[in-house]
């Protein structure tokens, strides 16, 4: 497959990043002061502005706005990736082929990013956000 990232330097993206196992695994959500505490400590040393974050128990949405002149976004997530890994206890399952390359189980390799390209296509990810927790039947309306 030949995989392609779209690079906007100060573009406005939408992701999803998932957790590796994802039926019943409630483990952003029991961990959701360290994802925070987190995020705030990636944005000190390689800045963006939160459009919209929703976090789920074992995936999350969010529109994130780089600044101007940056197009890496794959750092920052790296970052959050791995130091939110760091600090939570290791008993996760792992593959054989994760241990040999000495990686937690935590999260998919990938994720999802899509470039907004316009201000229908922000508005549809922004309500797609704010949606998702109905979706998976977390809450019953929006607000909630």
């Amino acid at each position: 497959m030949d995989y392609r990232r779209a690079w906007h330097k100060g573009g406005t993206y939408f992701f999803t990043v998932n957790c590796l196992q994802r039926k019943n695994n409630h483990l952003l959500v029991r961990n959701i002061d360290l994802l925070r505490e987190v995020i705030v400590k990636v944005k000190r040393t390689h800045p963006f502005t939160i459009h919209a974050w929703v976090v789920l128990p074992e995936h999350m949405h969010c529109v994130i706005e780089l600044p101007d002149g940056d197009s890496d976004f794959a750092t920052r997530w790296r970052l959050i990736k791995m130091l939110f890994s760091r600090d939570i206890n290791k008993d996760e399952y792992r593959s054989e082929i994760r241990k040999q390359r000495r990686e937690r189980g935590i999260w998919q390799r990938r994720y999802w990013e899509h470039l907004i390209r316009d201000e229908a296509d922000y508005r549809a990810h922004m309500d797609y956000v704010h949606i998702n927790p109905v979706k998976h039947g977390l809450v019953q309306r929006v607000k909630d």
